[in-house]
């Protein structure tokens, strides 16, 4: 940069998801024009989802799901800031948070995810695990872990939720706990696996069956204590440990940021920019695009890096906007807590080894991106 290069521009990314991963790693081989890049994130290390029911069932180590996001700044000539951002001052253009000075921004990408955490339930705080963010359930099942395999409590658990992410986090914990004569239990306020093909639903009901997961459609939980859940008609359920997946919720403090929101999540177009304000980017579970509402998924997060990067180098006057259009479906891949998994698009389910042959082979890839970087 000679002394007649203009102030250079601040692009702020506050979060280290997947978009925001696959980003600084091609950053570095195609860098910003005179732009600074920030990335605040509570911590240097990032788990990777996709690995997460392979690390509960035993198939991973906790290090084999780790994005390194301080080399991956560092490879991106960026800076690397250790905090928890909760406050976007868009009229003065600044990102304050917990750890850390207010930093000035002129363009700011916002990409931290969902929380499954229940805040309403009475005890959830004290006694429960959210699902999302993954980094304190991790931490928590491999203490509660070792707790059992000790013998120090019994191996009672329970999952809030049963959705397929409920189901395969229950089949993964299931296979873990295998050799403990383990207690799990599903519990649900509606259906079981309402949003999945039916034959495809009805093989992973007999898979949780076949590990002996019991079931609770129609059961409202009212509060928590250490070692029971209560329910509305009266039952009272043990449980040494209970995490939550039933929820899929913003994080509260994008509500003061004066941003356009759905249902609390940042209402982007196809550039992946905030309808409200075009210096905002928003992009993985935290945004909702208003062109083409999709679930929250990882694989819309993994594929929307390369137009974030595009469109980012875009407005900072480097290159032209590309549009986002994700796909209409896409294959969902369940582990089945063993090494074998289940595929289910259009309503037509395969399963076997092979395709969790194919989905470690798919995650590898995509973990081998961030590995061995100098």
């Amino acid at each position: 940069m000679t002394n007649t290069d203009p102030k250079p521009k601040e692009l702020v990314l506050i979060g280290g998801g997947h978009t925001h991963a696959l980003l600084l790693h091609h950053l570095a081989q195609r860098p910003l024009r005179n732009t600074a890049v920030t990335l605040i994130t509570p911590s240097p290390k990032a788990p990777y989802t996709g690995m997460l029911p392979g690390f509960i069932a035993g198939h991973y180590t906790r290090e084999d799901l780790d994005i390194d996001l301080e080399r991956l700044i560092a490879r991106a000539g960026g800076r690397l800031v250790l905090g928890k951002a909760d406050r976007l001052a868009r009229g003065a253009g600044i990102v304050g948070g917990a750890g850390f000075e207010d930093l000035r921004f002129d363009f700011v990408s916002v990409d931290i995810g969902i929380t499954s955490d229940l805040p309403a339930l009475p005890g959830y705080a004290e006694h429960a695990v959210s699902a999302k963010p993954l980094g304190a359930y991790a931490r928590r099942w491999q203490d509660w872990l070792t707790k059992v395999e000790g013998g120090a409590l019994r191996p009672e658990v329970a999952v809030l939720g049963a959705g397929v992410a409920g189901v395969e986090l229950a089949l993964a914990m299931a296979f873990r706990l295998r050799a403990h004569a383990p207690v799990l239990r599903l519990i649900d306020r509606g259906r079981a696996l309402p949003n999945i093909g039916r034959f495809a639903r009805r093989r992973l009901l007999s898979h949780l069956a076949r590990f002996g997961v019991e079931i609770l459609e129609h059961t409202q939980v009212t509060a928590l204590d250490a070692d029971h859940l209560h329910c509305a008609d009266g039952r009272t359920i043990p449980a040494s440990f209970v995490v939550g997946v039933a929820g899929t919720r913003p994080q509260d403090w994008l509500q003061g940021t004066g941003l356009e929101l759905e249902r609390g999540f940042i209402k982007v177009d196809a550039h992946l920019r905030a309808l409200s304000d075009p210096r905002v980017f928003a992009v993985g579970d935290c945004a909702h695009m208003t062109h083409a509402p999709r679930p929250k998924a990882g694989v819309f997060a993994v594929r929307q890096a390369p137009f974030l990067l595009a469109n980012l180098h875009a407005a900072t006057g480097g290159g032209a906007w590309r549009a986002y259009q994700p796909q209409r479906d896409y294959l969902k891949l369940v582990s089945l807590g063993d090494k074998t998994a289940l595929a289910d698009k259009w309503g037509l389910p395969l399963e076997g080894r092979w395709l969790w042959r194919l989905k470690d082979g798919i995650d590898a890839k995509f973990m081998q991106q961030f590995k061995g970087l100098a």
